[in-house]
């Protein structure tokens, strides 16, 4: 992690070498110039309460884990999903990788993983209806299909593929991983269908990210309409699939192209992004390393041993 760390560090120090050597990136640079240090300070509360969030959605659906190893687990995947490629699929291979080496039943790790996963999609789908609703209701608009249409079709499209899955179970229950999937599936309707406060976790760890976006724009101006910058956030962050380390150029490119899309100014969308990237780098790069480095497994065997040799949906 520390390697992966110190490389996507110095991606950054050359991505921003090249945005000073390169004369028509100018402007983006004196956006930065401007940039208000109080909203910044914000930006970097905010990436905080972000994180905390994820820790509290994570502990709801690892709620074996004893909770001090469930903190730091959940630090460490949220570090792991910025500094490596594979966004927060790499984050959650990372922390059960270091929970099954603590002991914990593999298939307990990745039906829970799979549960924590559509948990977390499962806002960021609503985020994208919602959005696109209000575009489509808002007069000022934009009302066409491609950036209001696609994205609302794109949710319901994912919302009757995820409901489709579980019916299939019969069908691919010689497939090991399938059954951790559905199992996971399953586990995350459940946590909807009777909602703790835990469950809060998963509405903040996207919202208050989002809101880091919405404080790095406020620092340089005026931020985009709410629905414009939801959609931008959500369809740019798509990006992130190319494995790239940090994310560094690309979850850039995509962030920027998509807010621009939705009507942001081309170098205060460029300046918001870059802003925007850097703390939610460093600050969860920051805490998964303190977790790394701090981390002693509270390890009782007898919680675990009734799981062992049963299925995943034990």
């Amino acid at each position: 992690m520390l390697r992966r760390l110190t490389f996507a560090a110095i991606a950054a120090v050359a991505a921003v070498s090249l945005l000073v050597a390169v004369p028509s990136l100018q402007p983006v640079l004196d956006e930065l110039d401007e940039a208000n240090p109080s909203w910044i300070a914000v930006a970097a509360a905010l990436e905080l309460a972000s994180c905390l969030s994820f820790v509290v959605v994570f502990r709801l659906c690892f709620d074996r884990v004893a909770a001090p190893d469930a903190r730091r687990f959940a630090w460490i995947s949220m570090a792991s999903s910025v500094v490596l490629p594979g966004g927060g699929v790499a984050g959650l291979a990372s922390s059960g990788w270091l929970m099954h080496r603590a002991g914990v039943p593999a298939r307990w790790i990745a039906q829970r993983s799979s549960a924590l996963f559509f948990v977390t999609s499962a806002c960021n789908v609503l985020a994208i209806g919602v959005g696109a609703v209000l575009l489509l209701a808002s007069p000022a608009g934009p009302h066409d299909f491609a950036r209001a249409g696609l994205p609302l079709l794109g949710a319901a499209t994912i919302v009757a593929v995820v409901v489709a899955l579980p019916a299939l179970g019969g069908r691919l229950r010689h497939r090991r991983w399938a059954s951790e999937l559905i199992a996971g599936i399953r586990d995350a309707g459940d946590a909807v269908r009777r909602p703790g406060w835990r469950l809060v976790g998963a509405v903040g760890w996207l919202g208050f990210d989002i809101a880091v976006l919405w404080a790095t724009f406020s620092a340089l101006g005026t931020p985009p309409a709410p629905a414009a910058l939801v959609l931008g956030y959500l369809i740019g962050y798509l990006a992130n699939v190319i494995p790239v380390p940090g994310g560094i150029g690309v979850l850039d490119g995509g962030l920027t192209a998509a807010l621009i899309l939705y009507g942001a100014p081309v170098a205060n969308a460029a300046a918001a992004v870059l802003l925007y990237h850097a703390i939610a780098f460093w600050v969860p790069s920051l805490g998964g390393l303190a977790a790394y480095a701090a981390r002693q497994v509270h390890y009782d065997p007898r919680r675990w041993e009734p799981m062992r040799g049963t299925s995943a949906s034990a």
